[in-house]
């Protein structure tokens, strides 16, 4: 008799399948945990506020993880005997693994055209460029995204923060007028914003952008012209 047509060799692959999935199900809910986690902290330091290094840990994530090193158990004994019987038949099992999102993969328009007056330095604390425009200038986002923060700090005037694939944020400080709310989804050349002269730390109409990749701040003039 065919091995394909046997009914032990289907439910072996459903059961592999299914275990997989689940692993892929806790996989995924481990991410948007901490990805909420992040976006949290991201407005709590934007907006000038404390930031608890235990919002990190999760209550149950040793569960969870336990819970996906025994779907892994699960997985090995299944996948063993899966190859097993399959062995003879000179099938291939393969494995898919996927490459994380580049920022050289990622088409950024200018927010805003002008002269830098401010450039990018760690070592002065100063995580982005100052565009100084026009007043009343529109600000464009650049690229698409979800709005993640839109209000108004003392220091940096009214502020909008998206939130773009790949764990990536784009930052736009010292508005004049902010034109999106938290939860919109915004289009890369889209204008979110009107440039400014809000907050303490400014002394003229000017925007100041950063971009934020995996939580760590990247010098903006590599990838966006101004």
């Amino acid at each position: 008799m065919n091995q394909w047509f046997d009914p032990r060799h289907a439910q072996l692959e459903a059961n592999k399948q299914l275990v997989d999935l689940s692993i892929k199900i806790d996989s995924l809910d481990l991410e948007m945990q901490k990805k909420d986690r992040f976006i949290l902290n991201f407005q709590k330091i934007v907006m000038g506020d404390s930031v608890n290094l235990s919002d990190y840990e999760t209550p149950d994530e040793e569960e969870q993880i336990n819970r996906t090193d025994l779907n892994q158990e699960a997985l090995a004994e299944i996948d063993s005997q899966f190859r097993e019987e399959f062995e003879s038949s000179g099938v291939t099992l393969a494995t898919f693994s996927g490459t994380s999102s580049n920022l050289d993969e990622i088409f950024f328009y200018s927010p805003i055209t002008g002269f830098i007056s401010d450039r990018y330095n760690v070592t002065d604390a100063h995580y982005g460029v100052d565009v100084v425009a026009k007043k009343n200038e529109p600000v464009k986002c650049v690229a698409d995204g979800t709005v993640i923060l839109a209000s108004w700090t003392q220091d940096s005037g009214h502020v909008i923060a998206v939130q773009h694939r790949g764990n990536l944020l784009s930052v736009y400080k010292h508005n004049a007028e902010l034109l999106k709310k938290v939860g919109n989804f915004v289009s890369g050349g889209e204008i979110i914003s009107i440039v400014g002269n809000t907050g303490e730390l400014t002394d003229g109409p000017h925007l100041h952008f950063e971009l934020w990749s995996d939580g760590s701040p990247v010098n903006p003039e590599d990838f966006v012209s101004f």
